[in-house]
C-alpha cells in the first residue's frame, strides 16, 4: 500500500523578531495539516532556538536532518511567520540539493525576501495565492491540497518504468516516440514483443489456480454474461501474462498494441483488461500510445483517481465547444456510468466474425475534467493541458464503445492550436482540474516542455 503523502515542515525565524510566534505557527500547521489527511515530520523544536531555522548553522542542521530522512518526505512546506532569515532558509535547502517546497505563512516582504534568494540561487519552489494565508483557513487547505498533487506528480514522475508492450501499428505514426528522451527524464522503457506474449499465453493452463482467479475478478468487474468461455479464458489468461511483467519488471505504466493480432491470433480485444488495469491505479493506454500513457500516469498521480485515453471522436450537434470523446473500452469502470457490458468489438467482427470478444462498452459518467497529452521531440517532451467537463449528454445506445459528451470553453480555437502543435488524435482526461497542478509540476520542476492552449 502507497504511503499517504508526507510533508517535511520548516519554520523560519529572524534573531530581532518576536521568535516565540513559532511555537504557534508549528502547532496550526501540523494541525492544519494531520487533519488535511496528509502526514508530517519535523525537526525536533529543542535543537534550535524557539525550533525555528535563523541561522547557518541552524540552516545546515535542518538540512542534515533533511538528508537522514531522505525517503520519508514528499515535499518540504516552509512556514514564514514572520520575516525569516534568508541565509538560514537557504542553507537549509542549498545543502542537500534542489527540492520541492511552497512557502506558507509570512509576512509579505519576509516572503519575498527568501523567494527572491531562493531563485539567486536556482532552487526550484512553488507559491500560491493567497500570498500570505492562516494555515488553518479553508485557502490553505486548497494550496495544502494542490501542493500535495504536485509532489505526487513530481515525485512520481522524476523517475519510473513503463512497458510497450508489441510494436507500433504500422499505419499509426500519431504515436512514435523518442525512447532515448523518455530515458533523459527519468522514464525507462521495457518492451516486449507480441510473439513472446502469444507463447505465453498458450502456456496457461484452463486450470491454473491464477487464470482461475482472474476470471472471478474480470466477471466481478463488468458484464461478461454475452462473452463465450473460451474467449473469456483467453483474456483472464492473457491478464495474468500482463501482471507477471508487471510484477517482474516493476511496470509502473503500460501500452499494448491491442490490434489486430490479438484478434487474428487469440480472438480477443484487450480493452476490457486495460479498463481493469487503469482502476488498479495502473496506467495503460491502447494502440502502443506510450506518450499518452506517460500523462495518463500524471493525471492520476494528481488527482488520485484513474485516467483514460479516448479519441478527439465526433461534433456533438452543432455545440461548437461539445464533443464526443470515445474509445473502443479501456476506460476504468470508476470512470463509467454502472458497469459495461463486455461485447464483440464491432470493427473486428464486421470484417472476422468472433474476432473481437473484449471491448466493454459504455457511456462515462459526468465529472470535471483535465485534458492533456504530450509528444517527444528533438530530446524534449512537450505538453499541453486544458480543462472542461464530462456533461452527461445522451449519446444514442448504438454508438459504440465508451464514450462521453465533453465541453471544452473555446474548443474549436483549441483544437487548431493542437492540430498546429502537431499534437495526436488522442486526449487523456482525468478527474477533476488539474492544470495548474500540472504546470507546477512539469515547469518548475520537471523541466518539460509546456504549450499553453487556452
Amino acid at each position: 500500500m502507497a504511503r499517504k503523502t508526507t510533508f517535511a515542515l520548516a519554520f523560519c525565524n529572524r534573531g530581532f523578531m518576536p521568535g516565540e510566534l513559532i511555537y504557534g505557527a508549528r502547532q496550526d500547521m501540523i494541525k492544519a495539516v494531520t487533519d488535511a489527511g496528509y502526514g508530517y515530520i519535523a525537526m525536533d523544536e529543542k535543537l534550535t532556538r524557539f525550533g525555528g531555522i535563523e541561522t547557518r548553522d541552524e540552516g545546515r542542521l535542518y538540512a542534515k536532518w533533511l538528508k537522514e530522512h531522505e525517503g520519508a518526505f514528499d515535499g518540504v512546506i516552509f512556514s514564514m511567520p514572520i520575516f525569516a532569515d534568508e541565509n538560514g532558509a537557504i542553507t537549509a535547502l542549498q545543502e542537500i540539493g534542489k527540492m520541492d517546497f511552497a512557502h506558507r505563512r509570512d509576512a509579505f516582504c519576509g516572503k519575498f525576501s527568501v523567494t527572491d534568494v531562493f531563485t539567486q540561487y536556482e532552487v526550484p519552489f512553488t507559491v500560491m495565492k493567497p500570498h500570505v494565508v492562516h494555515p488553518l483557513s479553508p485557502a490553505f487547505r486548497k494550496n495544502l491540497d494542490d501542493f500535495a498533487a504536485i509532489c505526487r506528480v513530481v515525485n512520481g514522475m522524476r523517475r519510473f518504468n513503463i512497458g510497450c508492450i508489441g510494436a507500433r501499428t504500422t499505419a499509426f505514426k500519431t504515436v512514435r516516440f523518442d525512447e532515448i528522451t523518455m530515458q533523459k527524464y527519468g522514464i525507462n522503457v521495457e518492451s516486449f514483443d507480441l510473439s513472446e506474449v502469444f507463447f505465453k499465453v498458450r502456456q496457461k493452463k484452463d486450470d491454473d489456480p491464477t487464470v482461475l482467479a482472474k476470471v472471478e475478478r474480470l466477471e466481478n468487474y463488468t458484464d461478461f454474461s454475452k462473452v463465450p468461455q473460451p474467449n473469456k479464458m483467453t483474456l483472464a489468461k492473457l491478464s495474468v501474462v500482463i501482471d507477471e511483467y508487471i510484477a517482474e519488471y516493476h511496470l509502473d505504466a503500460l501500452a499494448l498494441r491491442c490490434w489486430n493480432e490479438m484478434e487474428a491470433e487469440l480472438r480477443i480485444c484487450p480493452c476490457v483488461l486495460l479498463s481493469e488495469l487503469n482502476d488498479r491505479g495502473i496506467p495503460a493506454s491502447c494502440e502502443i500510445d506510450m506518450c499518452s500513457a506517460l500523462c495518463m500516469r500524471a493525471v492520476s498521480l494528481a488527482s488520485g483517481q484513474p485516467s483514460a485515453v479516448l479519441d478527439w471522436n465526433n461534433n456533438y450537434g452543432d455545440d461548437e465547444n461539445k464533443v464526443i470523446l470515445f474509445h473502443c473500452g479501456p476506460v476504468a469502470q470508476s470512470l463509467m456510468t454502472g458497469k459495461g457490458t463486455v461485447t464483440n468489438h464491432k470493427m473486428f467482427d464486421k470484417t472476422d466474425p468472433g474476432s473481437g470478444w473484449g471491448s466493454n462498452e459504455g457511456r462515462i459518467r459526468p465529472f470535471p475534467t483535465t485534458i492533456t497529452n504530450c509528444f517527444t521531440k528533438d530530446g524534449k517532451i512537450t505538453i499541453y493541458a486544458s480543462e472542461g467537463e464530462f456533461t452527461g449528454d445522451p449519446i444514442e445506445d448504438d454508438y459504440f464503445g465508451c464514450a462521453g459528451v465533453c465541453e471544452v470553453p473555446d474548443l474549436q480555437n483549441k483544437l487548431i492550436r493542437l492540430a498546429r502543435g502537431g499534437f495526436k488524435h488522442h486526449t487523456v482526461v482525468g478527474v477533476g482540474h488539474m492544470k495548474d497542478i500540472l504546470k507546477e509540476a512539469f515547469t518548475t520542476y520537471l523541466g518539460w516542455n509546456w504549450v499553453e492552449i487556452d
